[in-house]
């Protein structure tokens, strides 16, 4: 994936947007219920995968294989996470399932996707520390 930097930032302003209106329609409803959802969106989505992006234009050198990984991890994870988050923090407010789960029955569902965000910033850490270290001589 030659141009990961600039996907991840076309991503970004894409979650920027989600977010915002999130942010918006809750303000609107005075319903605060998914503000967690909100600034996870906003940061997971918005900031961290703006972040990757302007590194990996920053540092053209580190956009291999191992970066196309690290790209498909964060998309999916944050992708996989939010609705689910969503779910939780709903059916946790209203003590009612919801789309016929409980909120017992979403936490295990939720738990591999957030692990798949942790490993998203590993991923990228191995890339940051391969890229930016400098044996001294």
């Amino acid at each position: 994936m030659k141009r990961v930097g600039d996907r991840f930032m076309q991503l970004a302003v894409v979650f920027a947007l989600g977010g915002m209106t999130l942010g918006i329609w809750m303000g609107m409803h005075e319903n605060f219920t998914l503000a967690p959802v909100h600034a996870h969106i906003n940061l997971l989505g918005w900031v961290s995968m703006m972040i990757y992006g302007l590194f990996y234009r920053a540092n053209p050198q580190s956009t291999g294989k191992l970066a196309a990984v690290h790209f498909w991890v964060a998309l999916i994870s944050v992708l996989g996470s939010m609705p689910l988050l969503t779910m939780l923090l709903l059916a946790q407010s209203s003590n009612k399932p919801v789309m016929g789960m409980t909120y017992q029955q979403i936490g295990p569902i939720l738990g591999p996707f957030e692990m798949g965000l942790w490993l998203s910033m590993a991923i990228f850490a191995v890339i940051v520390w391969r890229t930016t270290w400098k044996p001294q001589a």
